[in-house]
């Protein structure tokens, strides 16, 4: 019944606004009544009746002019009180409802002066006008009343302005998250795709490199080494339209796309960068196992990465990748040598990408990388990830 109720006053607004000022009147008809069964002398009637139909008809404006119809409704108490009548909450019904809604729509400072104002106004007129003597009654009494609902006002719309400012910063704090989590994905899918582009385009750069300077030497080993840079470059092709496809897809389901590689791939990668004249050796150090997919595939491009960046900037032919299981960790270690102590490091315009990307990935897994000239000569870099339950649940 009561859903069906608020259901018909929401649809019906003018219908319930006629309704609740009738009752409104109907209940400060009461406080006519009350005045007169109270004094003992005569009170004019129609006049207090008009007065009080008045003041319930310039309720109907209070939304869009609060304090225009404050002002009327303290006039139609102000003429009740000096006709005589006793000022109790049933006949400044009308009053109050101007007062509290008011207070809901002023600032503070407007509300506290025109409360003070109408208090002093009906205060004022009681005290002369009425022939009830008692101030309690006559004076006390209906300020208090007005006091009391314009502090009541005045909280209401504190409340609602907190809530309000609650809501809004709970909003801006949801788009400042989603923002956030926009930026992060974005430097996710541009880690990846550097990762995919520049390994194999510098493989390819270098194929292509050696190839031309065996083309008039060795010309048997300079069209093998085409033939893999064709196999390398379609390698690209797939790496970069399975990360684009990622993107265009609308839930998380991975039918139709290439697996994302792991160190399971790495004998590939070392193919791949031996045909770009570049040795790599690896060893393994502990039981190798395989690993959850997130952090797999981080550990395979940070090796990527760094063979990448022995393949563009060392002048040595040869690197070393070490792997090393522990229970809870594993350690990426890529050196290369050289015998010239005074290798370049990856730094300096269109440099520093790399190092940042694999810095990025090693953090978000939760592990540290470490990159640098080695002492006598060369570059390395150290990566260590953790294996913990969260990757393991990550996996499952």
């Amino acid at each position: 019944m009561s859903t069906r109720w608020r259901r018909r006053a929401t649809s019906r607004p003018k219908a319930v606004e006629a309704v609740t000022l009738a009752l409104l009147f109907a209940f400060t008809l009461s406080g006519v009544w009350v005045t007169r069964a109270v004094l003992d002398g005569p009170v004019a009637l129609w006049p207090g009746i008009a007065s009080a139909a008045l003041a319930c008809a310039a309720l109907v404006r209070r939304r869009g002019h609060p304090l225009p119809v404050l002002a009327v409704t303290t006039l139609c108490t102000m003429v009740q009180g000096a006709l005589g009548y006793l000022l109790t909450p049933l006949l400044m019904a009308p009053t109050l409802i101007a007062q509290y809604v008011a207070s809901l729509r002023s600032d503070r400072r407007t509300t506290w002066n025109s409360a003070l104002a109408a208090a002093a106004g009906i205060s004022l007129t009681a005290l002369f006008a009425t022939a009830f003597r008692d101030p309690i009654l006559s004076v006390i009494n209906p300020a208090g009343w007005i006091l009391m609902v314009a502090a009541f006002g005045s909280y209401v719309r504190v409340r609602r302005e907190y809530a309000a400012a609650r809501a809004e910063h709970a909003a801006r704090e949801r788009e400042e998250e989603a923002w956030h989590r926009v930026i992060q994905e974005r430097m996710r899918i541009a880690r990846e795709l550097h990762d995919v582009v520049a390994h194999h385009l510098t493989l390819a750069n270098a194929q292509a490199g050696t190839a031309t300077h065996l083309a008039r030497t060795n010309p048997e080993k300079a069209l093998e080494i085409l033939g893999r840079l064709s196999e390398s470059t379609a390698t690209a092709l797939r790496e970069l339209k399975a990360t684009v496809e990622v993107l265009h897809e609308d839930g998380d389901t991975d039918d139709g796309l290439t697996p994302a590689p792991g160190l399971r791939q790495l004998p590939d990668l070392v193919a791949a960068c031996s045909a770009a004249g570049l040795d790599v050796a690896v060893t393994v150090d502990g039981e190798a196992r395989p690993l959850p997919a997130g952090l797999d595939l981080t550990a395979y491009r940070i090796v990527q990465e760094a063979l990448t960046n022995v393949t563009k900037h060392a002048p040595t032919r040869h690197a070393h990748v070490r792997l090393a299981y522990a229970p809870r960790r594993v350690a990426l270690t890529v050196t290369n040598d050289t015998a010239s102590p005074r290798t370049p490091s990856p730094s300096g315009p269109g440099r520093g990408y790399g190092l940042l990307g694999m810095r990025e990935r090693a953090r978000s897994a939760g592990g540290t990388l470490d990159a640098g000239p080695r002492p006598g000569g060369g570059f390395e870099v150290v990566c260590t990830l953790p294996l913990n339950d969260r990757h393991e649940s990550i996996d499952t």
